[in-house]
């Protein structure tokens, strides 16, 4: 065991105490071991500690990693079991971890994208059941979990259309192998074939595909982006993401009926200034657009957005 003492000139007092232990019993040692320090503190300063906090032991090096950030820089644990799945894609690291409230976790590079519990983010990006997909065209760009393109098939459309997306965006077709083993509660069983009745799955750059539609003429009725977050960057001269979204934005504006409807995911409701810069961006499109926002409890994000 190791511990640290600090005590700062405007009263405060840390007390850091960092022990190995591999065992229950270690762990109740060291819970009695801190009781037996705030009492003697407590007498030390005869009881003129105004606040005495003691914050739940950070565990490292454990096989399964309990924490991940939020994306406005909070550091959460979550009460992860099991490493479901772990594997290197040329892209990018994929993992689906197990949680006990939450289910099977998709973490991309670090990033959670979705869990099972999180069916309010896939009824947000659809519209929040308030459309009718019945003998529609719909376009889904990302998505690589099946989650939208499973609900959207449920709903009658006239097609479905599921682009993946290599370097732009977390997605390949690692991760759609990974989630139609270990996220059939998310996506069912819609990533079993890539072609179906009414949807089809293009492991495709979408870019050039949505320029492909546009020289076409094709048009869809829903465009849905499940690509990437809002930047958390609010410099967007400097961020080529920014300029990834702006792109998608145009060209998907260019795929979309007059009357058609464009989803995407925000960001966190914290980060209000990059929230704000991308609402900039629909100002700067090609055509007019307007737009509403909505905000919904992600369950396994553990935030607004």
């Amino acid at each position: 065991s190791f511990a640290n003492l600090r005590i700062h000139p405007h009263g405060l007092v840390l007390v850091d105490l960092q022990s190995y232990s591999d065992h229950t019993k270690g762990r109740e040692e060291v819970d009695q071991l801190l009781n037996k320090v705030e009492e003697r503190m407590k007498e030390l300063f005869h009881d003129n500690i105004k606040r005495v906090k003691r914050l739940p032991a950070i565990l490292r090096g454990g096989v399964i990693d309990r924490y991940w950030p939020t994306a406005d820089g909070r550091l959460v644990e979550y009460d992860i079991d099991e490493v479901v799945y772990d594997e290197d894609s040329p892209f990018q690291n994929i993992k689906i971890l197990h949680s006990k409230q939450f289910g099977n976790i998709l973490i991309l590079s670090g990033d959670v994208n979705l869990a099972e519990s999180d069916l309010a983010y896939t009824q947000a990006i659809m519209g929040s059941g308030k459309e009718d997909y019945t003998g529609k065209e719909v376009l889904i760009l990302g998505g690589g979990d099946g989650g939208i393109l499973y609900e959207i098939v449920k709903l009658k459309p006239k097609m479905v259309t599921m682009v993946e997306i290599s370097f732009a965006s977390n997605i390949d077709q690692m991760v759609i192998d990974g989630c139609k083993k270990y996220m059939r509660k998310t996506c069912g069983d819609v990533l079993d074939n890539l072609k179906g009745e009414c949807y089809q799955v293009l492991i495709d750059d979408c870019i050039p595909v949505l320029k492909s539609y546009a020289k076409e003429g094709r048009m869809f009725d829903y465009v849905i982006n499940d690509l990437t977050a809002v930047p958390i960057s609010t410099s967007p001269e400097e961020d080529s993401t920014w300029e990834f979204l702006r792109l998608i934005l145009d060209l998907s504006m260019k795929v979309l009926k007059q009357d058609g409807k464009y989803f995407t995911q925000g960001n966190c409701i914290n980060l209000t200034e990059a929230l704000t810069l991308y609402e900039e961006q629909l100002s700067r499109l090609y055509c007019p657009v307007e737009f509403s926002k909505e905000t919904v409890c992600v369950p396994s994000y553990m935030e607004l957005y």
